[in-house]
């Protein structure tokens, strides 16, 4: 008698199951797709060649003698990963992507904190070009890339963390207080005839956030990151060497005191949009553009490239125009509004997820110091559901870190992917499959590259922007993508 009951039960749980699963839905219209080729993750690299005081060995055409003024138009110099900067050489492809993950999550809190108002950062020169090799901070506890800096006259070459992020020039110097390990010796600022402390009442102080002033009436800075990172001494003006090319009069920090991320570099190159920022104040000597393009080190032996000036914008760019955050001068804002997937324009993505309202919340802003791009929650939901859905045919993996959708393709030689374009304001950027499926561990599991957040700021990150050259014109106020932009 009382098997019916049992089964009627059965019944009822199976039907319960079938309302409250979420099944991925199956794309209605025909799927646009690409081919992906799986890469495992990098290893690191060997440390690029430098001469014995540190200068890079390339030498450039159309360079004068050392010690002269570059005046000639248009070169480019090399790009290294952080990985040739490692300080743990050994150190395996997992745990270094296990540690960009760490950093990455300290990254995006701090840009966040600061687009919020949490963690706010406490001269007539002639036109022309020049770029530098940018190295990528991936091992070294820091930011994502660096390029190598002759600081002073004469100049003593020190890896520098280039950061879109931020505005304040800023090196370690001796005497120093409290210092992180970097890998070359600590700034003398006594060994270098160029150095000069900047006054109290100059201008050029008066732009910081928070000026101070000693006993000598000298200048003071201290700037302070949202991830509890800061640094603290005197301000000062300096000459900086890019390769031969040298820009005189930079206003940057001669930090006695810091603490926090960048252990391996000797400081920061602030590119960011501020105006004590190096492409804000050298800005007239490259007509206040410049550009960098970032190899996808899983696929290519290429190099990644930062230049300065006229040719760092190319022909064959798509452009956005920059907006302005009235609390917070800082960032490189830009209109996104959709997001296609295989093909259709994702229907639960709007223009409204990522406004910039008056107030200065929410935006989205492009920053080359944060590797995953983060989106609104409710976007990443509408976009994730949409790729699950055109990806049906590829094994689902376990979750990783905070990737939520991941495939195992392991034994696989090539895969069909559902195509992912970002529709900025003026401009579709149409993304190769390897900036959103990405490597995570030795074992064939690829994520998804991209997250959600509840904070209302999105960010796209440099996984999304390897490949392009991403230009960032001040003077034309908009932000370029040129696809193959690394050749």
């Amino acid at each position: 008698m009382r098997t019916p009951t049992i089964a009627l039960s059965l019944l009822l749980l199976l039907f319960s199951t079938f309302l409250t699963s979420t099944p991925t839905p199956t794309p209605t219209h025909k799927l646009d797709c690409q081919t992906f080729i799986p890469n495992s993750l990098p290893k690191p690299t060997q440390s690029p060649s430098w001469t014995s005081d540190g200068e890079p060995q390339t030498i450039l055409s159309q360079e004068t003698a050392a010690g002269t003024e570059f005046q000639s138009n248009n070169f480019s110099l090399e790009l290294h990963h952080v990985d040739a900067l490692s300080l743990s050489p050994h150190a395996s492809p997992e745990s270094l992507f296990n540690l960009r993950l760490q950093r990455d999550a300290l990254r995006a809190k701090s840009i966040s904190d600061m687009a919020s108002g949490r963690g706010r950062q406490g001269v007539g020169l002639g036109r022309m070009n020049f770029s530098s090799s940018v190295i990528s901070g991936l091992s070294q506890g820091s930011g994502e890339y660096f390029t190598r800096l002759g600081i002073g006259t004469p100049p003593k070459y020190s890896y520098m963390v280039l950061d879109t992020g931020s505005d304040v020039v800023w090196i370690q110097c001796s005497p120093c207080k409290k210092c992180y390990t970097q890998a070359d010796p600590l700034f003398d600022p006594s060994h270098s005839s160029s150095f000069a402390g900047v006054a109290c009442a100059s201008p050029l102080c008066r732009r910081l956030d928070s000026p101070g002033c000693n006993n000598r009436q000298k200048c003071l800075y201290q700037v302070s990151y949202g991830d509890g990172s800061f640094t603290f001494g005197e301000f000062s003006t300096e000459t900086l060497t890019f390769r031969r090319v040298r820009v005189n009069n930079v206003g940057l920090g001669c930090g006695h005191d810091n603490e926090g991320l960048f252990i391996g570099a000797a400081g920061l190159l602030g590119l960011g949009r501020g105006k004590l920022s190096f492409p804000s104040q050298a800005g007239r000597r490259f007509g206040r553009k410049f550009s960098y393009c970032l190899v996808d080190r899983s696929s290519s032996s290429r190099p990644s490239s930062i230049v300065f000036g006229e040719s760092s914008v190319s022909r064959t760019s798509v452009f956005t125009p920059l907006l302005t955050n009235p609390k917070l001068d800082t960032f490189y804002y830009v209109g996104l509004n959709g997001i296609s997937v295989g093909g259709a324009r994702v229907p639960g993505i709007t223009e409204s997820h990522f406004k910039l309202d008056a107030a200065g919340n929410g935006g989205v802003i492009v920053d080359s110091g944060t590797s995953v791009t983060r989106l609104t929650r409710p976007a990443y939901i509408a976009m994730r559901d949409a790729f699950r859905a055109g990806a049906s045919n590829l094994r689902r993996a376990p979750d990783f870190s905070l990737f939520d959708t991941c495939f195992d393709l392991s034994g696989k030689t090539e895969v069909k992917v559902p195509t992912v374009v970002l529709h900025f304001n003026g401009a579709d950027v149409s993304l190769p499959a390897s900036n959103y499926l990405i490597p995570v561990d030795g074992n064939g599991r690829f994520c998804f590259a991209f997250a959600g957040t509840i904070s209302g700021l999105s960010i796209i990150g440099n996984i999304q922007q390897q490949g392009f050259r991403v230009s960032f014109d001040l003077a034309g106020s908009r932000v370029g993508f040129a696809p193959r932009g690394c050749a």
